[in-house]
């Protein structure tokens, strides 16, 4: 075993004060951080020569990928597999703490750590020794990607005999990028889907290994169906692994995409959050809700009015958990109000006339709330929405 240097300094913490990841980390090197750290572990290639099972390595590392290890570690160890999980591929540790001076793990090395797979974290993917190691010690028939959040280099991608294949949670080439649920999601899209592909240079522009489509409920959000698409897809991975490996499915064999049909994913940025309802429908600032509600989320500007008719205080900032839309169109007007009945939330009318139904509300510096619990803070007041002044050069 090839043991390269870790990012970790025992003069940074002390070890009495570490969380369980760090002891984790403690225990897999005793060497000190070097900023262009490659892995905690590498390995030779000699673990399963003997029993002819292809190699397959696994990229990843959020909570989402981790699952997806789980899944394919437990389908390598069944009777008859034909492949053998020899090795994992994540993020580099996060400096965590006020001081930043903790490290953890992403959740796809503790994972593996758990299920006891090799695995390596450089720094960049494209790091000379990650991919010497991976050409002469690894030796991939295929490796597989999850939410790795790297840039794949064409030597990396030469490397594996069955290519790579990866696990993209939209329905290819419809959202490639960065936020495919999350765009999904606030374009209003139905259905929705999961797409295996095998990986190329352009980013998921690879021939398609397996598709399905998934139908979801109006109201549901990223946060619950990110796991859920990428469980979907998980199984398609394993359903299409014996053709892979046995070289029935290949570059040449899949689907190629249609490029005019290509829609871009595009990061999320933290200024979509506001909710423009002058002019958004209450569909799109419903749609807009699900699809960030992992991050930023959304909120809009409120104001209270006295019953003299004069502002209290200035507008605030106030951030909306839950919505519905209501069907029945109202008059345009900026005033905020609990529906008719017990159960109704906070009800705002957008510049069409549509009505959003905010159920669960969070004013700055404050904790989230049910409708009533909001206005219940402001009695003989009226709330309105405002649309913030521009900013001043």
């Amino acid at each position: 075993m090839i043991t390269a240097a870790l990012a970790w300094s025992p003069r940074v913490t002390p070890r009495h004060n570490l969380p369980q990841q760090s002891l984790l980390l403690l225990r897999l090197t005793a060497q000190r951080w070097v900023p262009n750290a490659v892995s905690f572990r590498l390995y030779s290639s000699s673990s399963s020569d003997n029993n002819h099972k292809k190699r397959v390595v696994f990229l990843g590392t959020p909570e989402v990928a981790a699952t997806t290890l789980r899944s394919i570690h437990e389908d390598s160890i069944k009777e008859g597999s034909c492949y053998d999980l020899v090795g994992v591929v994540t993020q580099p540790p996060k400096a965590r703490g006020r001081k930043k001076d903790k490290l953890e793990p992403s959740p796809v090395a503790l994972v593996a750590e758990e299920l006891g797979i090799p695995a390596m974290w450089p720094v960049k993917a494209n790091d000379k020794e990650f991919l010497d190691n991976l050409e002469s010690e690894v030796k991939p028939d295929l490796c597989i990607t999850a939410a790795y959040g790297q840039y794949l280099p064409k030597r990396f991608l030469a490397t594996p005999t069955f290519g790579t294949a990866n696990i993209h949670p939209s329905l290819l080439p419809r959202w490639r990028g960065a936020s495919p649920v999350q765009r999904a999601l606030e374009a209003g899209d139905q259905p929705l889907g999961v797409t295996v592909l095998f990986t190329v240079s352009k980013m998921d522009a690879g021939p398609i290994i397996a598709q399905k489509e998934e139908h979801v409920d109006e109201n549901d959000t990223a946060t619950n169906l990110l796991p859920h698409l990428f469980s979907i897809g998980t199984d398609c991975l394993l359903e299409a692994m014996p053709k892979l490996l046995s070289g029935e499915i290949t570059m040449e064999t899949a689907k190629e995409q249609d490029e005019d049909a290509v829609v871009n994913a595009d990061m999320i940025a933290s200024s979509e959050a506001e909710l423009q309802v002058w002019e958004m429908s209450a569909k799109a600032c419903h749609d807009r809700l699900r699809g960030f509600s992992m991050w930023p989320g959304v909120f809009i500007y409120v104001q209270v009015i006295g019953e003299d008719g004069e502002s209290v205080g200035n507008p605030f900032k106030m951030k909306i958990h839950e919505t519905r839309v209501i069907p029945e169109p109202q008059d345009p007007t900026n005033v905020i109000a609990l529906g008719p009945t017990k159960k109704d939330g906070l009800r705002l009318v957008c510049g069409d006339g549509s009505v959003l139904e905010m159920l669960r509300v969070q004013p700055a510096g404050k904790k989230a709330m049910d409708a009533k619990s909001f206005v219940n803070g402001y009695p003989k007041k009226t709330i309105q929405w405002v649309k913030p002044e521009p900013a001043s050069d």
